[in-house]
């Protein structure tokens, strides 16, 4: 059975809220025999990220940049993941309080590093909280 796996950094109420609507989306009845799990990611390992045939990534914008914990994950998945993962498909999404931008380049150019291929475009849910973000999500 392919495994989802989603690796999403959730510090706040809408940021769960987010992560729980990519969890609705992922197990949706239409889509059947695939394994969905969400692993925060200061729990995540590079042997989840090994076992997986999809990730989807989900980061707050902390001062321009990604989460120090998908930052985190990344730093302990990069090596061990590394041309074991190429062409392994990801999606992000970015819940921005500003632009997103410094975010979404800084996750890519890891991302670009490890030769994930991106199934779509960076999802950035901007300024206030809406909720239109979960359905997006």
């Amino acid at each position: 059975m392919p495994a989802l796996l989603i690796v999403a950094h959730a510090p706040s109420d809408n940021t769960r809220k987010l992560a729980n609507a990519v969890l609705r989306g992922a197990r949706h009845p239409d889509i059947d025999n695939v394994s969905v799990t969400w692993i925060e990611p200061l729990e995540a390992t590079a042997d989840d990220v090994l076992a997986a045939d999809g990730i989807i990534l989900g980061t707050t914008e902390n001062l321009g940049y990604m989460s120090g914990a998908l930052k985190d994950f990344f730093d302990r998945v990069y090596y061990p993941c590394l041309e074991k993962t190429d062409a392994l498909p990801f999606a992000l999404y970015i819940r921005a309080g500003h632009d997103g931008t410094g975010t979404r380049r800084a996750v890519q150019s890891i991302t670009g590093g490890l030769r994930w291929k991106p199934i779509c475009e960076p999802l950035i849910c901007r300024g206030a909280f809406e909720e239109a973000f979960e359905r997006d999500c």
